[in-house]
């Protein structure tokens, strides 16, 4: 089985040159020791038990070899074969020690006159020493340039989770894995956070390059992006975080308590399956979970801030807003999406309702007062803030659309260019959607064979805002390039008009992945499959749009 079940783009600029590799030294194991304090502890104890039980054993095989000299001292008067006296098969178990100054009869008697050197370079029958990479060939194969996109991958492999990172060479057409980071448990949402965690030499208000990784278990991981070969997260959001709970001076029976199964203020208590970094205000970042919760976490301090409780299920998608920076909208599967100020907890928040669980929910960037919302029937919602109420029944949305057969797992909006909606559906296909005063229309539909699509995320920066990332349930990663497209060119280059020779330029199918045989297969010219697609109504293949 392998899997990628979360994306997220880092922007062009915000990733080190040159990377650091990973020191192990004494303040980092102070460091190490200060954050999982109770594991060091249960390894210790372990470490403690296990000693005694090989001491126990040593005893015990003590015992038996003295009762068997004692059996041999009995024997000692039954001769010998004169043939066999020369094979000491008297000794033949005994240890080198117990054999004294003899030669051992083992297989490989002689091995004691082996010697044995820490490094080859000390071996003088190792004529030809080995030639590593020097340091500056290291830093050269780890160097991310200025034009380079970072792209995080959560990713499942059998039973192995981590986070991929990939560079994205949009000038090459090349993205390949730069480094990893082991997880402890299957990942489910990633978001990438600009504000310094658990760095106090560095400036809080410096840029940064960080990740949140949201898993199975109820702990929030925040990993250096800059670091290579980390081997344990820098800050860690919720109870395993706590040094308070991480035993300290407590009884040993205090630390082995089990924490609480259920939802409090403190932490979260079940997988965290969405998490949204503030824009604004950097040190803030918002998680929602299957413990029906969100909560707000203050990264300066790594501790939560607050918790709300306004969901009756889980809560699976967060969307901060653009322009009123604490306004927090929230999608669950209570079929509810709700839109809060995050600066009165105790105020109940407005809501609009849909049919059926929701998946995935979005602000409009290029309108403040509206946002989508995905469920997992296929259809895509368009909401106006301003009619939303307490009630979520009396809401309506400005239109709703079928945009697949299946569940829409993933979608994104342009950040650069109006109308421009790309959703992912569990039916394995990509769509790319024009959406206009009257509504949307299908531009084009692909399958990328990434099996079942968790994750269509459109690059970050001006220069490459036509690139779309998609991954899915095969655990391969593409990253397409729109503007190729005739019909994306035709609906979108005049909106971002410094771009329209750049896309005519390049008419031939685009899309990059680490395996670079995705592209145009067999000569195939994208331009029919558009044909097909394009009936300038958004209808295909039972694709409705309904209008309030």
């Amino acid at each position: 089985m392998s899997m990628i079940t979360s994306t997220a783009w880092v922007p062009r600029g915000f990733a080190a040159p040159f990377p650091n590799k990973y020191k192990f030294d004494e303040e980092e194991f102070e460091r190490i020791a200060a954050l999982a304090k109770l594991q060091l502890d249960d390894a210790q104890e372990d470490l403690e038990k296990a000693e005694a039980a090989e001491k126990d054993k040593a005893s015990s095989k003590k015992s038996k070899k003295e009762e068997a000299a004692a059996k041999d001292d009995d024997a000692s008067d039954i001769e010998i074969d004169d043939d066999l006296k020369e094979y000491d098969l008297e000794h033949y178990d005994d240890t080198d020690e117990e054999a004294g100054e003899g030669q051992s009869m083992g297989m490989f008697g002689d091995v004691k006159s082996l010697a044995y050197y820490e490094s080859n370079k000390d071996d003088p029958y190792i004529t030809l020493q080995e030639e590593g990479a020097s340091d500056d060939e290291e830093r050269e194969e780890l160097q991310i340039l200025a034009t380079d996109n970072l792209l995080l991958a959560a990713k499942v492999e059998d039973e192995l989770a981590h986070l991929e990172v990939y560079v994205y060479e949009d000038a090459v057409d090349n993205l390949y894995v730069h480094h990893d980071i082991m997880l402890p448990a299957i990942p489910l949402c990633v978001e990438w956070l600009d504000c310094p965690v658990s760095k106090p030499s560095v400036d809080k208000d410096s840029a940064a390059n960080f990740v949140a990784i949201g898993t199975f278990d109820p702990d929030i991981e925040i990993w250096d992006l800059d670091t290579v070969d980390c081997m344990y997260p820098n800050a860690i959001l919720g109870y395993g975080g706590d040094p308070e709970n991480q035993g300290g001076e407590k009884k040993k029976k205090d630390r082995k308590r089990k924490r609480s199964k259920k939802a409090n203020d403190e932490y979260h208590v079940d997988a965290v399956l969405a998490l949204a970094a503030n824009r604004k205000h950097r040190n803030l970042l918002a998680s929602g979970s299957a413990d029906k919760t969100i909560k707000l976490w203050d990264l300066h301090t790594a501790k939560c801030a607050q918790s709300y409780s306004y969901h009756t299920d889980k809560v699976c998608s967060l969307a901060w807003h653009a322009v009123e920076s604490t306004v927090l909208l929230s999608g669950s599967y209570d079929r509810t999406a709700a839109i809060a100020d995050m600066r009165a907890p105790g105020e109940l928040p407005t809501r609009v309702g849909v049919e059926s669980d929701i998946e995935t929910v979005r602000w409009d960037p290029h309108n403040p007062n509206n946002f989508f919302v995905s469920t997992e029937n296929g259809i895509v919602h368009y909401f106006d803030v301003r009619k939303a109420s307490k009630d979520p029944s009396a809401s309506k949305s400005i239109w709703q659309l079928q945009a697949h057969d299946e569940s829409v797992s993933s979608f994104d909006l342009n950040p650069v260019i109006p109308g421009f909606m790309v959703t992912g559906s569990t039916d394995k296909t990509v769509k790319v959607w024009d959406i206009s005063a009257t509504g949307p229309s299908l531009v084009v539909s692909r399958d990328f064979d990434v099996g079942k699509v968790f994750s269509t995320q459109f690059a970050p920066d001006k220069a490459v805002a036509f690139r779309v990332a998609v991954a899915g349930s095969k655990g391969t990663m593409h990253v397409w390039d729109t503007s190729t497209n005739s019909g994306v060119r035709k609906a979108f280059a005049q909106r971002v008009p410094e771009l329209n020779t750049a896309a005519e330029d390049k008419p031939e199918d685009r899309i990059v992945g680490i395996n670079d045989e995705e592209s145009s297969e067999d000569g195939e010219d994208d331009d029919d499959e558009e044909d097909s697609d394009e009936d300038g109504s958004g209808q295909e293949d039972g694709e409705s749009m309904d209008e309030d």
